[in-house]
């Protein structure tokens, strides 16, 4: 049941900022809760005009109109969410529009050029993994820092930090990530717990949020890919089987805003493939991939490729 049934979209009237929207788990997330009939500020460094540091051609723009045809409101702006000044502009102008923020979905990290799997602590400069801390990590606490008291002004307010992995699936080393990744992820966890507390009082709610193992953009690309022959790419990674669409994460997420009993899950660390048994929506292809779950209990127990039971 959700709290508003306006024209049969159960987020109509509703004001997200999907802060990191151009590409991945951000651009599912604003494209599924415009469909869903939010209006969604899309923000990020990627434009038109000018690239990112990571120099792909993904754009806020592109995800802003993804969004209107999807059903919401998609509305573009440029922001460095290291640069307080710049995120401050961006609350007020959300304030003088709407006057409310009801959902906020921190999803910034664009730091995928800055670490490889695999790799230790001492095989890249230290300036590479301290600047992924900042744009992992700083960006986060700046925009909740400016945002949230905007979003305290109503109760139901709903925070969702994007992370990788769960709690309990990071909880013990994972080989892959490498130590800086590892720290970033693990603070998305801590974030919501922490952001679960202090916004508590105020009627809202704070989750942190993994995808499991998505076909972003860039993951399609390193396959040599397109979302239309994804599974040949399991012929290189038999375990990609288990992969998921970026609009799978931005399902849990409109689950968990039109829940109304949503603070349930307050200061949980709460996976995509999860939210899907529990709520009962789909992927884009009509599959549940559940691929924590799948991970500890196949992937990472060196069992061969099987997700009967896990799809």
């Amino acid at each position: 049941m959700s709290e508003n049934t306006n024209d049969g979209r159960p987020l109509a009237g509703k004001i997200a900022l999907v802060a990191g929207a151009t590409r991945g788990a951000g651009r599912g997330t604003a494209v599924e809760l415009g469909a869903a009939g939010a209006t969604v500020y899309c923000t990020g460094r990627s434009t038109r005009e000018r690239r990112s540091e990571v120099d792909r051609p993904e754009t806020i723009e592109e995800t802003a109109e993804l969004v209107t045809a999807a059903g919401g409101e998609g509305i573009p702006v440029r922001v460095d969410h290291l640069d307080p000044a710049q995120v401050t502009r961006l609350v007020e102008r959300i304030d003088a529009d709407h006057g409310r923020l009801d959902i906020l979905v921190n999803d910034i990290f664009g730091a995928d050029h800055l670490w490889n799997f695999r790799e230790k602590l001492w095989d890249r400069p230290v300036e590479d993994g301290l600047r992924l801390l900042r744009l992992g990590i700083d960006t986060h606490a700046i925009t909740s820092h400016r945002a949230l008291p905007l979003m305290i002004k109503n109760p139901g307010g709903l925070v969702v930090e994007m992370t990788d992995g769960t709690a309990e699936s990071n909880a013990s080393y994972r080989w892959e990530s490498g130590f800086f990744y590892d720290l970033c992820k693990w603070a998305g966890i801590r974030m919501g717990m922490t952001l679960a507390e202090e916004i508590k009082p105020y009627g809202c709610t704070a989750v942190a949020l993994t995808p499991g193992w998505m076909r972003s953009e860039a993951m399609l690309d390193s396959f040599g890919v397109t979302e239309d022959n994804w599974r040949d790419a399991t012929q290189v990674e038999e375990h990609f089987a288990i992969s998921e669409t970026p609009a799978f994460t931005g399902r849990a997420v409109v689950a968990l805003a039109s829940d109304p009993d949503r603070h349930r899950w307050n200061g949980r660390s709460l996976s995509s493939g999860g939210l899907a048994q529990e709520y009962g929506f789909t992927d884009v292809d009509g599959s549940r991939p559940d691929a924590w779950r799948y991970a500890m209990e196949v992937q990472w127990a060196g069992k061969p490729a099987d997700v009967t039971g896990y799809r």
